[in-house]
């Protein structure tokens, strides 16, 4: 039986950082190395501080509180700098952490009627300007912790609404399923995480699956780095390639499913990079079912974590994606034909699912394209289904011509 664990949840994917140890600069290569010593250094007492996570203040509505590291890593040594009924100060970065909690917060109680990110209220701690030159932004069990950047490659990563939605994420999944950090599960961990950042991103800035972008952290790289993002949801393993961290190497597809170890080094069975699959699959069931994606995909993307478990892998969440888009939607419905269709694209059959792989050819979710009628059936099925209907309707015809007694 694996041992769970819950590990510090870092934005940045190691394997960049580890790319950049190998720069033939100094400042590039310095500072990447720093953010991963310091990094490794947090991740001993994330454990410690997440044990008394559960002894909290009582519940305050996510009220929220900013504090300034000032550079420095203690965070017991931060100054407070702004509560939750202080007017913006003079710090930027100071006030994006702030309304970029905020506006998370809110996401979550207006989709989806949860209070802050344990159900109870918890209150939402930012601190910024974290360490020196410091390449990441985190969540720690308790708190939000961003990193200035190196100003070469990484900038303030205040400045990513959607990091700071996947971050507070980890904590929805750590009080809702718990996944465990390692291999599929801790993929679907950070793959939560990119739906939920998405959804926050999307949801702000009022855009349809069809307008938004799908790209994770696109404003962390500063203008002179050639990368799109951390992560496309979209076309994952086409958010980056250039020399300084190369090509970027999150699968779209089960059949390219990267097997690392299950160590630190191997970024825990490579849960940065195999979350590009349930990812891809959460943006083909958004643009297949239409409009906005917190709202059905949303649903049921939630829905289908609280009902997950901490081993739960690809395979097993799939198939409850595809159950609670029928409780939730209806079975048949297009939103449930939009689920099933999306996992075969990655490569996952659900399991159970009426038809498999013919079903899928007779039927696509509406929206997803030409040939449909209005329920989502392809023109060739239909044509199909009125023949057999004619020829039932012949041999009916035939048999009531044989009892009918003649004149």
């Amino acid at each position: 039986m694996t041992t769970a664990r819950r590990c510090l949840n870092c934005v940045t994917p190691p394997y960049i950082l580890k790319k950049l140890i190998e720069s033939g600069e100094e400042d590039i290569r310095q500072a990447a190395l720093n953010t991963l010593v310091s990094t490794a250094q947090l991740r001993g007492g994330r454990a410690v501080r997440a044990s008394f996570a559960g002894a909290a203040a009582a519940p305050v509505n996510g009220r929220r509180t900013i504090f300034d590291c000032h550079n420095s890593t203690p965070l017991p040594l931060a100054a407070l700098v702004r509560s939750e009924s202080d007017p913006p100060v003079a710090d930027a970065s100071v006030n994006r952490a702030f309304d970029g909690l905020g506006a998370t917060r809110d996401f979550y109680k207006k989709v989806f009627d949860r209070n802050s990110i344990d159900n109870r209220g918890m209150r939402l701690q930012g601190y910024v300007h974290f360490g020196t030159r410091y390449n990441n932004a985190f969540w720690d069990g308790q708190e939000m912790v961003f990193g200035d950047g190196d100003g070469r490659i990484f900038t303030d990563f205040t400045g990513s609404l959607d990091v700071i939605g996947h971050e507070l994420a980890h904590g929805v999944t750590e009080h809702t399923a718990g996944l465990d950090y390692h291999n599929q599960s801790g993929a679907l961990n950070e793959s939560m995480s990119d739906v939920f950042g998405a959804m926050v991103k999307q949801w702000t800035l009022h855009q349809t699956a069809a307008q938004a972008d799908w790209l994770i952290g696109a404003e962390v790289f500063t203008p002179g780095i050639k990368a799109d993002a951390l992560r496309s949801m979209k076309a994952p393993g086409t958010a980056f390639d250039n020399e300084l961290f190369g090509k970027d190497p999150q699968p779209a597809h089960m059949s390219h499913y990267v097997k690392l170890p299950d160590t630190e080094q191997g970024d825990f069975g490579g849960v940065h990079i195999n979350s590009g699959i349930p990812n891809r699959a959460f943006y083909l069931t958004a643009v297949g079912i239409g409009g906005y994606a917190w709202d059905a995909p949303g649903h049921i993307w939630y829905e289908s974590l609280k009902a997950s478990s901490a081993q739960t892998q690809f395979q097993e969440f799939a198939d409850t994606t595809y159950l609670k888009a029928g409780q939730l939607y209806g079975a048949g419905s297009a939103e449930q034909q939009a689920v099933l269709a999306a996992w075969s694209e990655v490569g996952i059959r659900v399991s159970g699912a009426p038809g498999g792989a013919e079903a899928l050819r007779e039927r696509v979710p509406a929206g997803r394209g030409d040939g449909l009628v209005h329920d989502g059936t392809t023109i060739p099925a239909l044509k199909r289904q009125i023949e057999a209907l004619s020829a039932q309707v012949n041999a009916l015809a035939e048999g009531v011509s044989v009892l009918t007694p003649k004149p």
